[in-house]
């Protein structure tokens, strides 16, 4: 009786049954139980490769468009340098040559920022900005609120031509 009274107060460890993910190591899997670890690191693997896509798409998405605001933006200023040359033969006639070759000046300048901008990447020109911001920080935030004016104005001016 003393052999079976032991028997029920404790347990011998042939008796006890522990899940296998309890006694093995910490850090390791068992092979029956599903990896979690695993499955977190795919789908944060997942995640990276697809948020390093979103970034490249967005990346070629905008460089398409500062080419095409290049291309615009050249073609513009060829554009202006034409109406002044065209200008100064009027100015030459009602003003006098001096101030013809005013004109005619503004119009190789403007010309010249022209082909200065077209002969350079995007790259270059974000670059040429970029030191120019860090030279001259007041002149960049000057421009900056120049540009935002000029937009807000013609942004204003659209909807009020197309409100009436």
């Amino acid at each position: 009786m003393a052999d079976q009274h032991d028997n029920d107060a404790a347990p011998s460890t042939s008796d006890i049954h522990t899940p296998a993910a309890a006694t093995a190591p910490v850090g390791e899997a068992n092979a029956a139980e599903p990896a979690s670890g695993g499955t977190f690191a795919t789908a944060r693997q997942t995640l990276a490769d697809n948020v390093a896509k979103g970034r490249e798409q967005a990346t070629d998405k905008a460089r398409l468009y500062a080419e095409d605001g290049k291309a615009r933006a050249t073609s513009a200023l060829g554009q202006l340098s034409t109406m002044l040359n065209d200008a100064a033969a009027q100015v030459d006639e009602k003003i006098g040559e001096q101030y013809g070759q005013y004109a005619r000046q503004a119009a190789d300048r403007v010309q010249g920022l022209s082909s200065s901008i077209d002969a350079k990447t995007v790259d270059d020109l974000v670059a040429d900005v970029r030191e120019l911001v860090k030279k001259s920080p007041a002149v960049a935030v000057g421009v900056a609120a120049g540009i935002g004016f000029v937009v807000a104005r013609l942004l204003s001016s659209g909807l009020d031509h197309r409100d009436a």
